[in-house]
């Protein structure tokens, strides 16, 4: 089983382009950078690996209008596998994830924040969910509305 989840944010934009032919199909590429588990040397340092993603036909078009550099998303797909010929003819080897699902990983609201530390500006912290009602779901708070991806 060949199956990949990843948890990072975007090192940049998608760079999105569209395959040549009749029925053009957009083709998505991206890093994410996914910290790694454990502090590098015990120096505090935090690591990362900067993993590549590519995405096809309706993956990249939603990649190329939601996704930006240092959102948060979660990521599903395979990996894949394969070498070229450069211009110098040393071979060189790819290692991709194919992107089967991707989901935005914290609020609208959190992501703004995280954007724009260097800037100062804090967003306000998303409202805190309500009790369950007597039949077992929560209720909305007000407000929440701004913090969804769609209208």
């Amino acid at each position: 089983m060949n199956k990949v989840i990843l948890m990072g944010r975007l090192t940049r934009d998608p760079e999105v382009r569209y395959s040549a032919g009749e029925s053009a199909t957009a083709v998505a590429r991206y890093t994410l950078a996914v910290d790694r588990r454990f502090r590098r040397n015990g120096d505090g340092e935090q690591s990362a690996d900067f993993i590549g993603c590519v995405a096809f036909g309706r993956s990249a078009e939603f990649a190329e209008k939601y996704l930006r550099q240092g959102l948060k998303v979660v990521v599903t797909g395979r990996i894949q596998t394969g070498s070229y010929t450069n211009r110098d003819g040393q071979k060189v080897y790819t290692t991709d994830v194919v992107v089967e699902d991707q989901e935005f990983a914290e609020s609208k609201a959190a992501s703004e924040s995280h954007m724009s530390m260097g800037s100062g500006y804090q967003a306000a912290p998303a409202p805190a969910p309500s009790a369950p009602a007597g039949d077992g779901f929560m209720n909305i708070p007000d407000g929440i509305d701004e913090e969804l991806p769609f209208n």
